[in-house]
């Protein structure tokens, strides 16, 4: 999708770097580097102390970095890296289904260090961009814990854990930048593009090798999961432009796929339709063309058929299948909503349409 002409984009590791494009933002440094003081001499004034608000919130990071590292992970595939968080004793780990692709075995390695550990798929959710593996040995594994992503306020500073670039146990800092947004990534391997609704912005730097790891606010809460990040076409990763799954959305994935070993209940609407993006002549998207109809479902029932081309879903154009996963992403299994359609005779009209429930993952 196109946000103010930035491409949003998953952010697996170096090895699906095809995925980022543009690399890591630019400018980035870790968190908490600092750079050590010259020896005061003769004829020379040292530096007045830092404030002491500037000292208390370099010791929250670092009891917070203390405290949730350790529940943060590395993901390797024979395709890609990225990261992960430890959800419970049992060896459950939260991650994004990008990040674990078509795989079904990996490697765990903590961001604390030891050997890595073998681990197997639990169950994905392509839709939303989670997946749940398991590590066969759990010992010693500390889970994070989970705050309510929707208690966040923006301007609130938090910080991104993950393994950027496979520098494991990295961190770095931003402010909560936006709240609610809906962003659509690129296809990956093991599912479609992945719509994330109310996505939480941030400025915290988060660059190839962070997905699945952990945004975590100054209480070591994890409040969200990073995802996305914009880049640019000509100029590569846009700093300060991230996006992450909020808590609340990952935790309800992670709790039915632990309870029935995936996700049996999307809360997520669908039309009932298989579709694709329609272009005109000169290859420019006009719409999204209706590939198949599931039989009994919501666009079944309403009239539309294989052949049409959705123009407008609520007045509001959808150019691409993209944009129509996003209008639909801020609807709920049984909303009623206008749909208007172009026949392949190019004649228009215009149904109403109940939505249903969104097929969950495998």
């Amino acid at each position: 999708m196109q946000l103010s002409g930035k491409v949003i984009r998953t952010v697996a590791g170096p090895a699906v770097a095809v995925l980022v494009a543009g690399g890591c933002a630019s400018g980035t440094t870790p968190a908490l580097t600092a750079t050590p003081a010259a020896p005061a001499t003769a004829g020379t004034t040292s530096a007045a102390p830092a404030p002491s608000r500037q000292i208390e919130l370099e010791t929250t990071y670092e009891q917070v970095i203390k405290s949730v590292l350790p529940s943060i992970v590395q993901i390797t595939t024979g395709q890609a890296l990225g990261s992960g968080i430890v959800y419970d004793t049992a060896g459950h780990i939260l991650t994004n289904a990008h990040v674990v692709g078509a795989a079904r075995e990996f490697q765990v390695t903590l961001a604390t260090g030891g050997k890595p550990r073998n681990a197997r798929l639990v169950s994905t959710y392509p839709p939303g961009d989670l997946a749940m593996i398991q590590v066969e040995n759990a010992a010693g594994l500390r889970p994070a814990v989970f705050g309510r992503s929707a208690d966040l306020k923006v301007g609130q500073i938090v910080l991104a854990m993950g393994n950027p670039l496979g520098f494991s146990g990295s961190v770095t800092q931003g402010i909560v930048s936006a709240l609610g947004r809906t962003v659509t990534g690129e296809k990956h391997a093991g599912g479609g593009a992945a719509t994330i609704t109310n996505a939480i912005q941030t400025s915290a730097p988060i660059n190839p090798g962070n997905s699945g790891g952990a945004l975590v606010d100054l209480s070591g809460r994890v409040i969200g999961i990073p995802t996305l990040a914009a880049v640019d076409p000509q100029q590569g990763t846009a700093p300060g432009l991230g996006f992450a799954i909020p808590s609340d959305t990952a935790t309800d994935v992670a709790r039915q796929i632990i309870r029935y070993g995936r996700v049996v209940n999307s809360r997520r609407a669908a039309l009932g339709v298989r579709v694709g993006t329609a272009v005109d002549a000169s290859g420019d998207p006009v719409g999204v063309a209706v590939g198949s109809v599931s039989p009994g479902g919501g666009a079944d029932k309403a009239g539309i058929r294989p052949g049409d081309v959705i123009v407008k879903v609520e007045g509001t154009p959808t150019p691409t299948a993209g944009d129509l996963s996003q209008i639909l992403a801020t609807h709920k299994p049984g909303d009623k909503i206008r749909v208007e359609l172009m026949h392949p005779d190019r004649t228009k009209r215009t149904v109403t349409v109940t939505l249903s429930e969104l097929p969950a993952g495998r």
